[in-house]
């Protein structure tokens, strides 16, 4: 709700989007949708998260701060994870957080972290952040990066627009990212390496952080 009082015309560039569901016909009929605020996956979501990864690689080659942050269930998309490669080889500092499948090999550049938690709450959010030199944006959405949600099925991610909300994820995100009890890395031969070796009784446990942040935001 905040979202489309804040910016109206997500209100139409959903009408649009449903009005595509409702019609039953191919996206290739409806290239000319003018999404400008939503990224549909067969639309311009593949094409403008290339733009997003593309502009942290200029601003690595300028000598500016570079870095991408992706919270994902699954990456398996080859196109996608060889653009993360290739952001990586420029300079940009890449962490993901990876639940399931994932199909990037972390060793080939040292730019690249992957880690993944699994722990008492089941997790599906997508998160996507892009440093953009200071000011970052933000987006969530339902899509994971494979090959069924990026060219077979219609999946819809959106920019977070409203600086409290981009706040209280960023902080949740670095949570996660600081998890020393439940999270794993993914190393050089694709073997899930545990941060402490006295296994669950001490570090940081992201996602009871969390519980006490949200409970703590109102």
């Amino acid at each position: 709700h905040v979202l489309f009082t804040a910016r109206p015309a997500f209100g139409t560039e959903l009408e649009w989007l449903f009005e595509y569901l409702q019609s039953r016909k191919q996206p290739a009929e409806y290239l000319k949708i003018p999404f400008r605020h939503l990224l549909v996956s067969q639309f311009n979501l593949i094409s403008r998260f290339d733009e997003l990864i593309s502009r942290e690689i200029r601003n690595a080659r300028n000598g500016r701060p570079a870095r991408i942050i992706i919270k994902l269930n699954n990456l398996q998309e080859r196109a996608m994870i060889s653009r993360l490669y290739k952001a990586a080889e420029a300079g940009v500092t890449i962490e993901l957080i990876v639940r399931s499948i994932c199909c990037l090999a972390p060793g080939v550049n040292k730019n690249i972290t992957v880690r993944r938690i699994v722990d008492r709450y089941l997790e599906h959010g997508r998160v996507f952040i892009f440093h953009n030199d200071g000011q970052p944006e933000y987006y969530m959405g339902s899509a994971d990066w494979m090959n069924r949600n990026l060219h077979s099925r219609i999946e819809v991610c959106f920019p977070i627009y409203d600086k409290k909300n981009c706040e209280e994820i960023n902080e949740i995100i670095q949570l996660q990212l600081n998890d020393t009890r439940k999270a794993v890395l993914l190393n050089d031969e694709l073997e899930n390496k545990r941060l402490l070796d006295d296994g669950e009784e001490t570090g940081f446990a992201a996602q009871e952080a969390i519980y006490n942040y949200v409970r703590n935001l109102e």
